[in-house]
């Protein structure tokens, strides 16, 4: 695995994992396992037997039959927010109270009024949104390249995102839980073009189409405007092709990520550097295979012990959420909105 900043925790964080959903089960758990700062110390679920099965996959020691119990528990330092979208706020600020650091499925709560309900997390106590895609090699090097000025000053970014789900009594298909386009797969757009111009819109537009049956954001395209003539575009659909990129285009040559958001653990991930053009071969940039949420636990374990950086805390979160609240006012008026400005966070 490769090393993410400072070094390991030599006293590794003791989590507990709230929910045995998929992402859970499949991601986040098998991740931790292979993270040297971590211990898997605790799992809950609403359902004791579904916790207790949970834990006996991957020997968790303890199983809890309600959120509740695992954020009492004086043996937990950390704890993954795994829950449906409209639970995050509210755990979250249940685990903070008793002393325990989160690390939150992403999008951090429901809408910004929501999530600015997180200001109130007692101060020392770390809050971060899990986009594990800012901890891949991939992404890193592209920040080195655009840092380096490899493709000049950049002008435009255009991401696509889109997978086929529309099944109704999918979490993700549930307006009321937070389900749709913009909040699952959208804040991953949102968050990459704000990491790649290393700044926030100005304005954005939205162009959303709704299921007629579920009322979720079935497929939005968004424009939005980070100043100086640079532009972002995005295209997400919750019911089109599993497909996935994000194309980057300088004054001086263009970056194109094959799998920037579902890097696969078992295979190389490449990105493009054409600094050439039509008709001329783009240079290949290869990266073995990793695991982007062991890369995310461990950095988050270092943070917790003090023995590492987390780059990305509440104010960032809330910025993130700033954006996609300003596509969903943009849907109501027809128009450009603005993302709220935020004064900084308190804490972390």
């Amino acid at each position: 695995m490769p090393n993410p900043p400072g070094e390991p925790a030599t006293d590794p964080v003791r989590w507990g994992i709230l929910s045995t959903a998929r992402i859970a089960r499949q991601r986040v758990v098998p991740a931790m396992l292979k993270s040297p700062s971590t211990r898997v110390t605790a799992v809950a679920s609403r359902s004791l037997d579904n916790a207790r099965n949970f834990a006996a996959a991957f020997d968790i020691p303890k199983a809890y039959g309600s959120y509740q119990e695992l954020i009492d528990d004086p043996e937990i330092d950390a704890i993954y927010n795994a829950l449906p979208n409209h639970l995050h706020v509210e755990t979250t600020l249940a685990a903070a109270a008793r002393g325990k650091h989160v690390l939150c499925e992403k999008p951090i709560g429901l809408d910004l009024t929501d999530a600015l309900r997180l200001k109130a997390v007692p101060a020392g106590i770390l809050v971060g949104e899990a986009f594990m895609i800012r901890h891949h090699p991939q992404w890193q090097e592209v920040q080195k390249l655009l840092a380096a000025g490899r493709i000049g000053t950049i002008r435009a970014v255009q991401t696509f995102f889109a997978f086929l789900n529309v099944d109704p009594a999918n979490i993700r298909n549930r307006p009321e839980t937070g389900g749709g386009a913009i909040l699952d797969i959208g804040c991953y757009a949102i968050a990459s073009a704000r990491l790649i111009f290393g700044a926030e819109p100005l304005r954005v537009l939205a162009l959303i189409d709704r299921d007629p049956t579920m009322h979720t954001d079935r497929t939005t395209s968004i424009l939005a405007d980070f100043g100086g003539g640079r532009q972002f575009s995005a295209t997400l659909s919750t019911q089109a092709f599993r497909y996935q990129r994000v194309g980057i285009v300088g004054s001086e040559g263009r970056i194109e990520m094959e799998t920037p958001f579902s890097a696969p653990t078992d295979e190389k991930s490449r990105i493009l550097l054409d600094l050439h053009g039509p008709g001329q071969p783009a240079e290949t940039i290869t990266f073995p295979p990793v695991d982007q949420y062991a890369l995310q636990a461990e950095a988050f374990s270092r943070a917790v012990r003090g023995t590492g950086p987390w780059l990305y805390g509440l104010d960032d979160a809330l910025a993130n959420m700033a954006v996609l609240d300003a596509l969903f006012r943009s849907e109501r008026s027809g128009t450009w909105e603005k993302p709220q400005r935020l004064a900084a966070a308190t804490g972390p």
